[in-house]
Order: C-alpha cells, then structure tokens, then sequence
C-alpha cells in the first residue's frame, strides 16, 4: 500500500523535492521512471501526488476562506471607525457651538447694556443674508413676506410649511447633488434655509426661476460635514439626516464657506432659543391672590387648603439635564448601533413622565422623542431584514428581536424573525450541492432543513417566551417552511424516477429527521405524510405497473420447467433469499443435484413480490392504506390467474402435476407469508387479501373448476 502524506516522511520529502525552486519536472520524471521496479511502483507514486495536489487544493481553500472572513471583518471594523469618525466630528462641532453661544450670550447682555450698541450689531449681524431680508431683519412683516415669496416659487411646499409668525428665509442659493457612491452628478438643486429647516427643490425645466418640493430636513436631526477637496471634486459639503446622507457642491470655495457658517450659525441659534422657551415654560407660574374676605371663618379654611397641595404646582421638570440632552443622546446610540442603550434611555424616560401631567412641553418632548423611536425601529427592522447577511444562525437575531419586543413591537419583530429564518433556510436549501447518489443528497437536505428548523424552534422560544400569541405564527411559518423542503425533496426523489427502495429509504430518512422536532414539543410528521402523499401514490402504482409488466412477460415465456441453478453456492444462495423473504419451507421444494422442484416464473414472482412490499412498508401511513392494500391484490392476481388458467388448459399429466406442485406453494406459503408481513407492517389485517386467499383455497379443492380466481 502506498503511504498517505501523513504516514512517515516520503509525504513531507515529496512536498520539498515539488517546493524547490529549482524543481525541474522533465528530469524528475526521468529519473522517477528509471528508479522505478514496475507499474505498481508508479501507480503508487501517482496515488502520493495526487493526494498532494488534493490537500494543496484544501489548504488553498482554507487560506481563500481565511482571506475573505478577514476582508469582511476589516469592512466592519472600517464601518465602525467612519461612524466613530462622525461622532467624533458631531462633538467637535457641538463644542464649537457652545463656544459661539458664551460668546453670543456675552453680546446678548452687552446688549440689554447699550441698546444703541446692539442695534448697530444687529444691522450687520449675518453678512450672508440676501440683501432683501437684511433691510428687513427688524421687521417681522418683511420677514413673512420673504417666507409667503417662497412658498410662490416652490411647487408642493405650501402645506409643508405653514405660515407661523415664527418662521423666515435665512439663506438660499443654487447647488449641484452628487451620487455619494459613485460621485456622479445627479441634478442642480435650489436650497432654502429657515429659521427651523432646510428645504431642498430640482428646478422645473420649463419654467426659469420655479422649483418643485423635493424634501424637508428639520434643523433638529440635521448634521453638516465638510468634504475634502480631492480634484476635480471640490467644494463639496455632506449634510447627514438619519439614516441617509447627500452630497452636495456649491458654486466656488467662498459660497460653500458661507454655507458651512450659515447652517452651523442657525442650527445655534435654533438650540439657544428652543432652549429659552422651554426654561420659561419650566418655570411655575405665580397663583393670582384671592381677594380679600371680611368673613372670619374664612381664616381656618385657607389653612386648610395650604396643607393640600394644588394641580398647578405638579410641574414637569423638564431642565434636568439628562432629559434635554435625550434626543441627542438616542442620536448618538443609534448611530453607534447601541440598541440597548437608546431602548434603556427610553425606558428611563417614560418611567419619568409615567405619572406626570401631559402638558404642552411634554409633548413637543414627546414628539421629538417618538420621532427617534421610529429611527430606532427602522433600524432594527433593517437588521432584520433577509438582505442583511444570514450568517451566525437565529442567534444573530436576537439582539434586534429583544429590543423590538422591549419597544411594544412583539408582532412586528416575531413576523420579521419569520421571514429572515425563512430566507435563511430557503438559501441554505439553495446552496446545498446536489451531489450523484440521490440518497447521499437527501442525507445533507435533512440534517441541513431540520437542524436550522429546530434551532430556530429554539431561538424562538428563547426570545417569545412571554408572547403566547407569537407560536401560533411560528406553526404556520413551520408548515411552510416543511412544503419548502418537501418540494426540494421531491424533485431529488420521485421527479427523477428513483427506484422504490431508495425512495423507501429516502422517505425513512425524513422521518426520522422530524421525529428530532418532538423534542421541543412540536410534531411535523403528519405534516409531512400530507405534503409526501401525492408522491408516494404516484412511486407505488408506478412501481405495481413495472412488476405485472415483468409478470405477465414471465408468464408469456412460461414452459412450466423445473429450474436447474448449476453449482451447489447458486441454490444457496437462493434459499437465503427465500429465507429473508419470510418462506422457511423452501427445502421442501429443493431435489438432488441443485434441481429445484419449482417453475422460474413463480420464484421470481415470490421474490419480486416480497422485495416491493418490504419497500412499501417503509413507506406506509394510514393514508396510503387502501393504495398499497390494492397494488398487492393486483400483482397477486396476475399470478394466481396464470397458475388457474395453466391448470384449466394444460393436457399433460406430469405438467399439470408441477403445475399443481407451484400452485401449493403460490397458495399455501408465499399468500400467508404475504398476509402475515402485511399485517405485521400495518398492525391490523387485511380482509381482501384472506378472500383472496380463501379463493385459491376453493380452487385449489376443485381444480377443475372455469371460475376464476376474482
């Protein structure tokens, strides 16, 4: 035997010798020739190289796999840096910005100081307004009427931005939007900058100086990035809106520099007076003093109501510091990707205010609030949606299923946790190689369907576990997810005309698959038996076509002839395979000098017989009763009319003796071997095939008889 690469050291020696940089394959084959003794020397020296050439191919393929889980997980860790890259700029602008308001609230107080001061200030406060808005910066008419020309101009905005005494244009100008990927040109934009927005509009091509709505971005939830020049692209500034971000390039450095300052300035001031107004609405207001009362009994009921605290004074302490920084906050985890971070904070919050008041305050926190909750869902459904990566099984799901639930979301992530499964599966299914030997396929196909079926049970159970209404979903998904597999199992098995037996084994296979459900309390195997019915059906009267089409061919050639199997191994043989066929008083039938006192026709039919019940009752259930009761009766009759018509028409006497002699043995030993196995498999008898052997019974007593056997 030649000696594998890891049996002594002509592997490692051979590794070397073909490593070498100065291998030279012609004399080395030369030289392997004239050293050999023979064939077998070369075969065995093929057989080293060979499996050489094959762990070489596999340690290729291990290092490729290395490779690529390395690519995959530097992606990653590139993803998580540009994210912290961004968080890092985020707080370096918040930084700048707190910086500017000391300063601006430094000038505020100087102001209230020196009026006359302030409104020299206040004249050449921003240099980039538009020469219209900034003669009428004091004025709050000019103001309204800049915001009422806006609206005139762009198409579809006028319900998005209803006129409030508190809104005007700060800026405006035209930009150009780049692909962000590709950094391809997409169109020229008109951008609109107010007070509390940023409103972005495409040109109408046929109509000079007119725009149309394309979107609206609160200053609230609006970041602003420089972009490095890198030629031809330059000027260039990103605006990120959660969870998508745009590119956009201004018309030369200096306008894109006074758009960088403009949104960075009115986003300040946006935060300095929403701010304001919350503290003063924070503030308790002062009860009116009641009037004066003459009557003296009064007295002892003011100090009665001094003990009892009034509805008034129950103010929401909305300055904490920990809740005005929560939008923020919930920003920031969700860009993290710290899920339970942002869902803790939420927590926190509704705990706070769960016994509070709803007034106005409250709900404008409210508000901001559900609006970084439906961020965080998206998110989260994102997660789990089947275009994300299924790798890491239903376990990788259970971070983003636990803060949905936690979230109120229970449906929502139960029909999501479904779905991804589902893709999973059907994908693993999809990838599975459909190897030669059909039975060596359907092995992997079942331990590949049943082990993710059962650890999705699993995970399930594990994530829904206080969600009673979420399993009656998860039966439905298991039903669908079981016809997923029978139809991949099908077209393998019965579509591709296998024999029965590897049907039968096939079949054998799944079953046992599905029994390892029971362990976790759920039972497929009916499921199954309805999906396989149809095909099985089908495998059994096809396969009882093949075996009356070989029988009545037999019957046709049939000269009633002893058999002679030549050498004493051929008739032994034969008696073990009457013996695993249930007839034990095959010697009986067997003479001297390997004669067999029995026709080829009937022992083929015994054995043929016995072979297709064996492998249809691996097959059986209830439903397939009266289908496999049938088939047998119909190749039974075949037989059985052949030997009675053989008998009825046959003159010779010594023929119609070995006619007889095979009838006996048809009638008293193969039809209740027959009957006792079926009954043995099934576990109750079968009442058609007793008549049909009481048939042959009365045939047998009056041979003579023309009535055949029905």
């Amino acid at each position: 035997m030649a000696l594998s690469l890891g049996e002594g050291g002509g592997g490692s020696r051979l590794r070397r010798q073909l490593e070498s940089g100065g291998f030279a394959a012609g004399e080395y084959v030369k030289q392997l020739s004239q050293q050999s003794d023979g064939d077998r020397d070369l075969q065995e020296h093929r057989q080293r190289i060979q499996a050489l050439s094959e762990e070489t191919a596999q340690s290729l393929k291990r290092n490729v796999y290395q490779n690529y889980r390395q690519f995959i997980e530097t992606a990653r860790e590139i993803s998580y840096l540009e994210s912290e890259m961004y968080q890092l700029s985020h707080i370096l602008t918040e930084q700048k910005g707190i910086m500017e308001a000391v300063t601006q609230a430094l000038l505020l107080q100087a102001d209230r100081d020196d009026p006359a001061l302030g409104a020299r200030r206040a004249a050449a406060a921003d240099p980039f307004l538009p020469l219209s808005a900034k003669d009428a910066a004091a004025s709050e008419e000019g103001r309204q009427r800049t915001l009422t020309t806006l609206l005139e101009k762009v198409e579809g905005c006028r319900d998005l931005l209803p006129e409030s005494p508190g809104k005007y244009l700060v800026y405006n100008g035209d930009l150009v939007e780049y692909d962000a990927d590709h950094m391809a040109q997409i169109q020229r934009v008109h951008a609109f900058l107010m007070n509390d927005c940023l409103l972005v509009a495409t040109a109408l091509p046929n109509r000079r100086g007119a725009y149309r709505y394309d979107a609206l971005y609160p200053l609230d939830g609006l970041a602003v990035v420089n972009v490095k020049d890198n030629p031809p692209m330059k000027d260039m500034f990103k605006l990120l809106m959660f969870p998508e971000s745009r590119i956009f390039q201004a018309e030369n450095a200096k306008i894109k520099k006074e758009w960088l300052e403009v949104l960075e300035e009115t986003k300040r001031s946006r935060a300095l007076s929403e701010k304001r107004r919350l503290e003063q609405e924070a503030l308790p207001r002062p009860a009116p003093a009641p009037p004066e009362s003459t009557n003296p009994f009064d007295e002892d009921e003011d100090e009665e109501e001094e003990d009892e605290p009034s509805a008034e004074e129950e103010v929401v302490d909305l300055s904490l510091e920990w809740i005005q920084e929560l939008p923020e906050d919930l920003d920031v985890c969700i860009a993290q990707r710290d899920f339970e971070g942002a869902v803790d904070l939420l927590d926190k919050l509704n705990e706070y205010l769960a016994d509070k008041p709803a007034s106005q305050p409250v709900k404008e926190l409210r508000a901001k609030v559900d609006e970084r909750v439906r961020q965080l869902t998206d998110v989260l459904v994102f997660e789990l949606s089947p275009d994300r990566s299924l790798r890491g099984g239903p376990r990788a799901t259970r971070r983003a299923v636990s803060q949905l639930i936690r979230l109120g979301q229970s449906t929502k992530a139960c029909e999501l946790f479904l779905k991804n499964r589902a893709a999973a599966v059907q994908t693993a299914i999809r990838q599975l190689r459909i190897e030669g030997a059909t039975l060596l396929y359907i092995h992997k196909l079942c331990h590949v369907f049943f082990t993710s079926l059962l650890e999705t049970a699993r995970e399930f159970e594990t994530d829904f576990a206080g969600n009673n209404g979420c399993y009656s979903a998860f039966v439905v998904w298991a039903r669908s997810s079981m016809r997923m597999f029978v139809d991949a199992f099908s077209k393998q098995v019965f579509d591709s005309k296998e024999s029965l037996s590897t049907a039968a084994e096939c079949v054998k296979v799944a079953k046992e698959h599905c029994k390892q459900l029971s362990e976790i309390g759920l039972d497929l195997t009916f499921i199954i038996h309805a999906l396989l019915v149809k095909d099985i059906k089908g495998a059994l009267q096809s396969y009882k076509d093949i075996i009356i089409e070989a029988t009545k061919h037999r019957n046709s050639e049939e000269m009633w002839r002893r058999m002679n199997l030549m050498t004493p191994e051929a008739l032994g043989k034969l008696r073990e395979e009457m013996r695993s066929c249930g007839v034990g008083n095959f010697d009986q039938y067997t003479g001297d000098d390997c004669w067999v006192n029995l026709s080829y026709t009937v022992v083929a039919f015994t054995k043929q017989t016995m072979a297709f019940l064996e492998e249809a009752l691996k097959l059986y259930f209830p439903e397939l009763h009266m289908v496999l009761l049938e088939s047998l009766v119909e190749i039974i009759l075949v037989a059985v009319q052949h030997v009675d018509y053989s008998l009825r028409c046959e003159q010779d006497p010594e023929k119609k003796a070995f006619i007889r002699q095979n009838a006996s043995f048809l009638y008293e030993t193969v039809l209740p071997v027959v009957e006792k196995r079926f009954e043995e498999g099934v576990g109750k008898p079968a009442k058609q095939l007793q008549d049909l052997r009481n048939a042959s019974r009365l045939m047998r007593v009056n041979p003579e008889s023309t009535t055949s056997v029905v």
